[in-house]
């Protein structure tokens, strides 16, 4: 990677030499049982058929229509367009929380309560980091737009979508300097990342959605009414969606400070209803967007997680 000689910094050079490599071992194990792009790309289609008329090129003449009918006509397409597709990721205090262990996949202590050893590969942060540099990756990789936004209690970073590989790394580099902090500002900062991307194309939106869900779903029907494509990437920690706890644990919102006491068992089968309930709405509400929902677990491979988004990109054509 000669271009991250731009980066002095040696620490980013590592970092993102990291993320770089792998985003590639992500994608290309993804695409290596694969016969067909999740994204529609180079969109070269045919539109109509018109009389042939002196300086049409030979190449463009169908011959299968001057067969049956002894004239010639040359066929039309639709100008080749590129796939634009913006990144936003959500960098909020919430997202950084990790369940039992840490991303390395060491224990992180003093968990008292957690059944077994949790299979916790990484937090939701440093998962939606990797899922959205491998998205980047095979953008790029099929020579179209990527752009990203970071949003955390308003929309902190945007770079905007480019196809060449050098973007790329500018990509990773800014994804490798995201911190999770600040309350969650998710609605405003769509729409600030809105009125900076010029033209529609693809959205796919990164994050563990702990907001006020109305406020959420209102910036969501935005990104629709502005002509986007919209895909929602629901990240959550394997211990939000399963609760592995027991006894009497104590739970702390990391935006707020706010902390309450629970039995475990007492309060478990209740807590797995609410998150059921909770993401099918949001299943059904964005769906109504016609758009599509991918939920996600910190527990999942990322090529699964990209297996779900491929699954929704041939739903969305």
């Amino acid at each position: 990677m000669a271009s991250l000689a731009n980066y002095l910094d040696p620490e980013v050079i590592q970092q993102v030499g990291r993320l770089d490599l792998r985003a590639r071992f992500i994608v290309e194990g993804f695409l290596a049982g694969l016969h067909s792009s999740p994204f529609q790309g180079f969109s070269v289609e045919f539109s109509e058929h018109r009389k042939y008329a002196h300086g049409d090129a030979p190449r463009t003449i169908d011959w299968k229509v001057f067969a049956r009918s002894d004239r010639l006509f040359v066929r039309k397409y639709q100008a080749e367009t590129h796939l634009a597709c913006h990144l936003l990721v959500d960098a909020s205090g919430s997202m950084g929380y990790v369940g039992y262990l840490g991303p390395a996949g060491s224990p992180r202590g003093g968990a008292a309560g957690i059944v077994g050893a949790w299979p916790q590969p990484a937090g939701k942060l440093i998962y939606a980091i990797h899922v959205a540099a491998a998205l980047g990756y095979l953008v790029i990789k099929q020579q179209d737009a990527v752009g990203l936004g970071i949003i955390g209690e308003r929309l902190e970073t945007l770079l905007p979508a480019r196809a060449r590989r050098a973007h790329l790394v500018e990509v990773l580099a800014a994804l490798s300097a995201v911190v999770p902090r600040g309350r969650t500002g998710l609605a405003r900062g769509v729409e600030q990342a809105l009125a900076r991307i010029p033209h529609r194309g693809l959205v796919v939106f990164l994050s563990d959605l702990l907001t006020d869900t109305d406020a959420l779903l209102e910036a969501l029907h935005h990104i629709r009414f502005r002509g986007h494509d919209l895909i929602v990437m629901h990240v959550l920690d394997a211990a939000e969606t399963q609760f592995p706890f027991t006894g009497h644990v104590r739970l702390e919102d990391p935006e707020t400070g706010e902390s309450l006491v629970a039995d475990a068992g007492a309060v478990r089968e209740r807590y797995l209803a609410a998150v059921a309930a909770w993401r099918a709405k949001l299943r059904d509400q964005i769906g109504a967007l016609r758009a599509d929902y991918v939920p996600l677990d910190t527990a999942q491979p990322f090529d699964k997680a990209l297996v779900e988004f491929l699954l929704q990109r041939q739903r969305r054509r």
